[in-house]
């Protein structure tokens, strides 16, 4: 099955949310800076006319809800990103059907909408965490878009055969799933269409390979346009620096590829996908 669609996404986490390595979870003690960059990210938006797919977590839907209340008063997908930035394959089923489904409530008693749409912390469903797809037919989701088919830091499902838009059929149910796109380049997996991998590849390099892409996904977040949040010392040098690198002209990048390029949000895309002859994995 041929698909042509470009699709925009956004990771809605502050600077420091990320921080799955230190263990620390004492947020509200931390320097509060997403808002400039969800403003950033919406202006952007506007100009041009886009809607996004913006996956949220519970925490900042507790702690910032005006963010929330902006993003969807701008007529934006809101999906689920966790409740507080747990690595999936650290949880239990139960652990981690609690935290979803603590995060899924929160996001919809604020915004009395439906919230349909998944997103793994750092895409951390793995083989051996695969649990989490029936977490997410139970609680009612319509749409995973936590599939990484290669090697990664912290998960990823390399040799799973999921690099287009595909149902995952688990005993009790379905879900429709919207991959990453890593680009095949010789052996390697090219990954360039979000974070700090976007932020470091020069982008005619990431134009040429979206004009060759029928499928991308991208996957954005309010720190990568802001060059001036702290430094997170406790971190491996090479964690700070994936950090930071790229961060002075990403917000021009950013701005380049929505002007080079179409893109739709995943309602949008689900629409235009004739799921009857979609790639149906049984996992």
């Amino acid at each position: 099955m041929t698909y042509n669609m470009h699709i925009l996404t956004f990771d809605i986490e502050d600077w420091f949310c990320h921080d799955n390595y230190s263990g620390n979870k004492q947020w509200d003690k931390l320097e509060v800076r997403i808002h400039d960059g969800v403003e950033k990210i919406l202006i952007s938006l506007a100009e041009r006319n886009l809607k996004g797919t913006f996956f949220c977590l519970g925490w900042i839907a507790e702690n910032q809800p005006e963010i929330i209340k902006m993003i969807k008063s701008n007529g934006h997908h809101i999906g689920c990103h966790s409740y507080q930035h747990e690595l999936v394959f650290r949880h239990n089923k139960e652990s981690f059907r609690q935290e979803t489904e603590r995060s899924k409530n929160v996001l919809e008693d604020l915004t009395g909408d439906e919230v349909n749409a998944y997103r793994a912390p750092s895409f951390s469903i793995t083989h051996d965490s695969l649990f989490a797809f029936d977490v997410l037919i139970e609680l009612g989701f319509k749409y995973d878009c936590s599939v990484f088919d290669a090697e990664r830091e912290a998960g990823g499902i390399p040799g799973i055969n999921i690099k287009k838009p595909s149902i995952i059929q688990r005993n009790f149910g379905t879900i429709k799933e919207f991959p990453m796109s890593p680009y095949k380049l010789g052996s390697w997996d090219i990954i360039y269409s979000g974070g700090g991998y976007f932020r470091i590849i020069p982008y005619q390099f990431i134009k040429n390979i979206t004009k060759k892409s029928d499928y991308v996904m991208t996957y954005f977040h309010p720190s990568d346009f802001d060059p001036d949040q702290p430094d997170m010392p406790h971190l491996t040098y090479l964690r700070r620096w994936k950090n930071r690198v790229g961060l002075k002209n990403s917000y021009s990048k950013f701005n380049k590829y929505l002007s080079d390029f179409n893109f739709i949000n995943v309602e949008e895309a689900d629409k235009l996908i004739n799921w009857s002859n979609a790639n149906c994995i049984k996992l």
